[in-house]
């Protein structure tokens, strides 16, 4: 199993940084725009399109409103036999916090690539969410 972090420090205030994190449905406008072009919606299953045109879907297993955190798993595809991630916003005062994203899967072959797009999609996120 391959573990990537990223942490972020993030201009913004948590509550509005968990705001646009909970918003599942939603992750093309408020969270990673541009980055991901469509998100659908059905029950916990999310279907998101990336700039790519690679597409995944996604369960989502939990949201934790008391820990402002966000759990989900990628479905196999021709990427990744396993995925499981996490978002957590870590308040840092009141006008900043950091977002810790988590992502442990299989194969380990899969690191550049899923590494690749985790910093691509940090980056566009940051960006995203120091702007609310």
């Amino acid at each position: 199993m391959t573990s990537i972090r990223l942490d972020m420090p993030i201009a913004a205030p948590a509550e509005s940084v968990w705001d646009a994190v909970r918003d599942v449905g939603a992750i093309h406008t408020r969270f990673v725009p541009g980055f991901v072009t469509d998100t659908r919606l059905e029950g916990n299953l999310r279907t998101v399109t990336f700039e790519t045109g690679f597409i995944a879907q996604e369960l989502i297993v939990d949201l934790d409103g008391e820990a402002m955190r966000l759990a989900y798993s990628v479905r196999p595809n021709e990427l990744m036999s396993h995925h499981h991630a996490s978002f957590q916003v870590i308040p840092e005062g009141e006008t900043a916090c950091r977002l810790v994203w988590l992502a442990d899967f299989l194969p380990p072959e899969a690191e550049a690539s899923v590494r690749g797009m985790m910093e691509q999609g940090a980056a566009v996120m940051k960006q995203a969410l120091a702007a609310k």
